[in-house]
């Protein structure tokens, strides 16, 4: 199993750690609601070091993100990012990932922890346009530092503003003494705040800075539990729950990142997709009866007839009432139709509703 630059950190803190990805990582510190409550209304950090990073360089790098990527990368500028996905020869989906203009020929890509490989071979493969790729991942550590209070707590830190930095936007410069740091103001949770890509070698120094420069306003370390709560009540998608090999763009509600303008891989027939219409989708629902809803549960109408399944579900903490997510044949995923889910061969009432579940 592969570990973090701050893997024995996490164990000392008394993290419970998990197999995630191929990686040794921190699942909970004092538990998923409290460290859920705590990025929510305050301010926590995450190790997501495993995540990976891809640099593409070159006269053509732009040719060969869009060739790759669902999304419009033309539209980019210096110091702007763009959430896409990867899609297959046969309608679903390789990867989603992020995508940082560093300048005109240079993007930085952010892939899924468990298809580095996968991600780097496909891209490989379509990389005819002579663009040195280089992966940066075991050489990269990333923390995301989310929650209301994030741009207060990191602030004394560097002397970038990052107050003004628009979402979706991302600075390079000094943080925590280090030079060459990339703040990126993303994240995966809904509660705003920013992820930190350093070197390694920084990894640790940088970590204790930020928890101390964060001290003042409850900064906590946040394990993958939470970052799975959070993620679910804004309706995120997570690769390989939510979408994968199987699923398209426009059936899991990423019509919007998908821009017929350009050619991309198989662009074509998702073109042809969308034109015909989608039989399936994937929605929000919310429990209306005691139960939670998880990966792989069917879900059924009234007459116990299949017509879905659940991909990811929840108890959310801030709701106090279970949610997922789910693919569901078309005529079913009207918002306010009444569904039901399987559980234990049991009818479960739930509602289809539409995310974020926290608005």
């Amino acid at each position: 199993m592969k570990t973090t630059a701050l893997t024995d950190l996490h164990i000392a803190l008394g993290a419970k750690m998990v197999p995630f990805a191929g990686y040794n990582m921190p699942v909970q510190y004092t538990g998923i609601n409290d460290e859920h409550q705590t990025v929510r209304t305050g301010v926590g950090v995450f190790d997501v070091s495993h995540m990976g990073e891809f640099i593409l360089k070159g006269e053509r790098a732009l040719e060969l993100v869009q060739k790759i990527s669902s999304n419009d990368a033309s539209k980019l500028f210096d110091g702007k990012i763009q959430y896409a996905c990867i899609p297959n020869e046969t309608g679903g989906i390789v990867d989603d990932f992020l995508v940082y203009r560093i300048d005109a020929k240079t993007y930085l890509l952010v892939v899924n922890a468990s298809n580095i490989q996968k991600d780097w071979d496909w891209i490989s493969k379509y990389n005819t346009f002579g663009v040195e790729m280089k992966d940066i991942s075991d050489k990269t550590s990333l923390f995301a530092v989310q929650g209301p209070k994030a741009t207060e707590a990191l602030q004394s830190l560097t002397s970038l503003d990052l107050g003004e930095m628009e979402y979706y936007t991302f600075k390079k410069g000094v943080f925590a003494g280090i030079d060459n740091v990339l703040i990126s103001a993303t994240g995966y949770t809904g509660a705003g705040g920013f992820e930190i890509y350093v070197d390694n070698e920084h990894a640790k120094e940088v970590w204790e800075a930020i928890m101390n420069a964060g001290k003042p306003f409850g900064i906590k370390p946040i394990g993958l539990g939470a970052r799975d709560t959070l993620r679910l009540e804004m309706g995120f998608c997570l690769y390989g729950n939510d979408i994968d090999d199987t699923t398209s763009p426009l059936e899991a509600g990423l019509g919007w990142v998908t821009k017929f303008t350009k050619d991309f891989v198989n662009a074509e027939n998702l073109k042809k997709q969308k034109e015909e219409g989608i039989q399936r989708k994937l929605v929000g629902f919310e429990m209306i009866e005691r139960g939670i809803p998880r990966h792989g549960y069917e879900l059924v109408n009234e007459n116990d007839q299949p017509i879905g399944h659940v991909t990811s579900g929840t108890q959310s903490p801030t709701l106090q009432k279970s949610i997922g997510l789910g693919y569901l044949s078309k005529e079913y995923s009207k918002e306010g139709t009444e569904i039901y889910v399987k559980i234990r061969d049991k009818k479960v009432k739930a509602e289809v509703s539409k995310p974020p579940f926290i608005k």
